[in-house]
């Protein structure tokens, strides 16, 4: 099989005139997948709880425990915990099941049907944008605007701390290009790995590769979830003054 490597996705139909491209078939299916976990763990809440219960129980609690010690606040874990363990499970999920057997091989209309949506840099470009977003609102929301702004904005500290100030405003935009580029290199890296290991040696070579890559995606999950929990919590300090 001839091993295929693409920066682009492919475009796979259009809907409405909109190009469905193969990462975003993942993406959907992954958050598809989440939600339906989600639901599934709020109808089946029991008293005594199920296995099901139990494991959705866990992931909820460890991620609440590690955000609060992160922030030192159980209620501002509990705040920006939608924001953070979204981006987390949904990442995570889009990272594994893009390494999944099968994933680049399967095809539809002669383009691969599936690619891992986080080697699309359209994807993690806007989990960025709603990251950065996102912490902007939870700063406005903590401090209000013009205490926000003044972050970035500081006329009465003289010129050495205007300057620093707007090397800080640089460094929020900045951001995204850190997060979707981070993110986007290291998945896309991997599955290149994967492809030219299988295409060299397609039977056991690949086993502790893709072992590699969960872990790898996993990490990958963490370190964009950390970061912005993070930013979160510097955008809500308080300015001094």
């Amino acid at each position: 099989m001839e091993t295929h490597i693409a920066l682009k996705p492919e475009i796979i139909d259009t809907l409405v005139g909109v190009p469905i491209s193969n990462s975003l078939v993942l993406s959907v299916l992954a958050g598809l997948f989440l939600v339906a976990v989600g639901f599934l763990g709020v109808r089946v809440l029991r008293a005594v709880p199920s296995k099901i219960q139990n494991a959705v129980e866990l992931v909820i609690e460890s991620i609440l425990n590690f955000m609060a010690g992160v922030l030192g606040s159980e209620s501002n874990a509990k705040k920006f915990f939608p924001l953070v363990a979204t981006l987390f499970l949904f990442i995570l999920f889009n990272n594994w099941i893009g390494v999944l057997p099968g994933t680049g091989s399967v095809e539809f209309r002669g383009e691969p049907l599936f690619r891992a949506a986080n080697s699309d840099l359209n994807t993690t470009l806007a989990l960025a944008l709603i990251s950065v977003i996102a912490i902007q609102f939870y700063g406005i929301q903590k401090l209000g605007l013009l205490r926000h702004l003044s972050k970035f904005f500081v006329f009465t500290k003289g010129p050495i701390q205007f300057f620093v100030g707007i090397l800080e405003l640089i460094a929020e935009f900045a951001k995204i290009l850190s997060f979707s580029f981070r993110l986007f290199g290291n998945v896309f890296a991997g599955e290149v790995l994967l492809l030219i290991v299988m295409g060299l040696a397609p039977f056991l070579a690949p086993v502790p590769f893709f072992g590699l890559e969960l872990f790898v995606g996993f990490i990958q999950a963490l370190v964009f979830a950390m970061l912005t929990l993070i930013f979160l919590k510097i955008a809500t300090e308080e300015v001094s003054h």
